[in-house]
């Protein structure tokens, strides 16, 4: 034995002359995304694993890539995805592939399980308004939808938080109660099962109805049991603009009171009358971090967010879900007061609209109903000018009509402000967008750019152009620092014995092209992209591998030991 591990050692500090790889990657300028400086220097590949960095000038391989004069670094992980059904339609992960994202990371107040007969059934009844994009429903819990993602095939790995969301439409419905003492329980009975299928905490989305209706308290209730797991608590703050230290503060109470770490979606100060408030913000924060309540961040590289109609109008009237609130917009009534809500400045709920400033710079992303379909592309004034009423009145026409939130781009924040962001410690990143293809049903559909842009737009435009952060630090941010938070094991990083999820990319052509006019354009400079040692993207084309493995959380590990 002792022989055997001397031989070991011996092919470790030399450059492993007689040794076989499944793939060496030559000559490359490799990042290990620890935050040090890149070396140039190869990566030796066996099956899934990284099994050897340093001098493999006398290795052989069954591939071999010559990497000299480009980047190399562990696979990008994408903190806030929301490509859980592009995934379905296709799994090739196209858009996000393209930029070096090997995972995925879902959840943001809503996940694909657990799921009910009824919530099954609402799922299906969407679907039947645009049957392109159409799939069956194969799972129930989290844990279940993860795996049918894999057994499907997927080109990137996948991992979720369990939807705060999801355990309140799961026993309360659309309703704005607070849950009873049995529906709570049950609620974090549905915690403790998606924690010990793997998802990796709770996340929440607080300014959209029906999660604005859950307390504080209610929260913390569920992050408790994710704490029992190691989990952390994930949110789309209350508020991003008019009462963000509140929604601060509630943030880094839910960390506190439960007792685990908790992760900022989207870090934005929204609304031109907010900018100014980032430093207060961030002391917070800084703040919350001395005191030993672990506070961190991500955010996209836009300086527009984009979400539905629905972060226009107040929570009460989409109390029920779509089919009441469409209802009551059609209650003279009830759509008088909603419009006059919709027009004054508010505490109590986030009015994206407001915050934009202007109709003008409120896009319309998308619709099911053909009739809308016109439509995408155009601001919300320009609708308001063709149908001839407000721009609040367009805005609820057009959720009548097509019976969805109506896909919107609304421009709210500050580009000095995405500067400053970038350069936190604690920062990563997310596209907060799906994964298409720039073919097929994706078309029929604008998007905003972030889906095939964010992680490239980093790199090209504020690494390379405008030195807004150096690349060793970007490839942390983009790496080792969400594993870290997310306590994800042996990814994240270039090292032997760490799943050879890597990226190789021209750092001096790296580029973003996806517009807000044009979306639906890949990003180019990436050329090669391994996911678990499979190669998925080669001199810059899909090869149509699909790899990917669920990733599974710090409570599914605890369950299996």
């Amino acid at each position: 034995m002792k022989n055997t591990l001397l031989l070991l050692f011996a092919c470790l500090i030399t450059s492993c002359e007689s040794q076989r790889f499944d793939t060496i990657i030559r000559g490359g300028t490799v990042f290990d995304g620890s935050g040090n400086e890149g070396i140039v220097t190869d990566i030796g590949i066996n099956a899934d694993t990284i099994s050897f960095i340093g001098d493999l000038s006398s290795a052989k391989a069954t591939l071999e890539i010559d990497a000299t004069g480009l980047t190399v670094a562990p696979g990008f992980i994408n903190m806030l995805s929301w490509a859980v059904e592009s995934l379905i339609i296709d799994g090739r992960s196209q858009a996000d592939i393209r930029q070096g994202v090997t995972l995925e990371v879902f959840g943001e107040g809503t996940s694909m399980g657990p799921m009910n007969e009824k919530m099954k059934e609402e799922t299906y009844d969407m679907m039947r308004r645009d049957p392109s994009t159409a799939y069956t429903i194969d799972w129930t819990s989290l844990g279940e939808y993860l795996e049918s993602l894999e057994r499907r095939g997927v080109s990137t790995n996948v991992a979720s938080f369990m939807g705060a969301t999801t355990a309140r439409i799961h026993e309360l419905g659309y309703a704005n109660r607070a849950p009873s003492e049995e529906e709570l329980m049950r609620m974090k009975d549905l915690v403790r099962q998606a924690m010990e299928e793997g998802a990796l905490g709770i996340g929440a989305s607080l300014i959209y109805a029906p999660a604005n209706y859950s307390s504080t308290e209610e929260l913390i209730e569920l992050c408790k049991v994710a704490a029992e797991y190691n989990g952390m608590y994930i949110s789309h703050m209350r508020s991003e603009g008019n009462n963000i230290y509140n929604a601060v503060d509630e943030t880094i109470r839910i960390a506190r009171e439960a007792q685990l770490p908790a992760e900022i979606y989207h870090l934005k100060l929204a609304g031109k009358e907010n900018w100014q408030k980032l430093d207060s913000v961030l002391m917070k924060i800084d703040e919350a971090n001395r005191n030993g309540i672990k506070i961190t961040t991500d955010m996209y590289t836009y300086t527009a967010g984009a979400t539905g109609l629905d972060a226009s109008m107040p929570p009460w009237v989409q109390e029920g879900g779509i089919k009441e609130w469409i209802k009551r917009l059609q209650n003279p009534t009830l759509r008088n007061k909603a419009l006059q809500e919709m027009r004054k400045p508010s505490t109590a709920w986030e009015n994206l609209l407001l915050m934009a400033g202007s109709p003008e710079r409120v896009l319309l992303l998308g619709f099911t109903n053909d009739s809308l379909k016109q439509f995408t592309g155009k601001t919300l004034a320009e609708v308001s000018r063709i149908y001839g009423k407000s721009p609040e009145e367009t805005a609820m026409d057009l959720v009548i009509t097509d019976s969805t939130r109506v896909g919107t781009a609304y421009f709210m924040m500050s580009e000095e402000n995405v500067k400053r962001q970038i350069t936190l410690p604690y920062m990563s990143f997310g596209s907060d967008a799906e994964s298409p293809a720039a073919e097929g049903v994706f078309l029929q559909y604008n998007t905003h750019p972030r889906a095939y842009g964010n992680f490239s737009r980093l790199l090209g435009k504020y690494v390379r152009d405008e030195k807004v952060i150096p690349m060793k630090e970007a490839i942390r941010k983009l790496t080792s620092l969400p594993a870290t938070n997310l306590k994800i094991k042996k990814r994240g990083l270039l090292t032997p014995g760490y799943f050879a999820d890597v990226v190789i990319f021209d750092a001096e052509k790296i580029q973003d092209h996806a517009t807000f006019e044009k979306p639906h354009q890949y990003s180019s400079g990436m050329l090669h992209v391994f996911v678990n040692g499979v190669q998925v993207l080669a001199n810059g084309e899909h090869t149509n591998a699909k790899p990917g493995r669920v990733v599974r959380g710090p409570g599914w590990k605890q369950l299996k030991q």
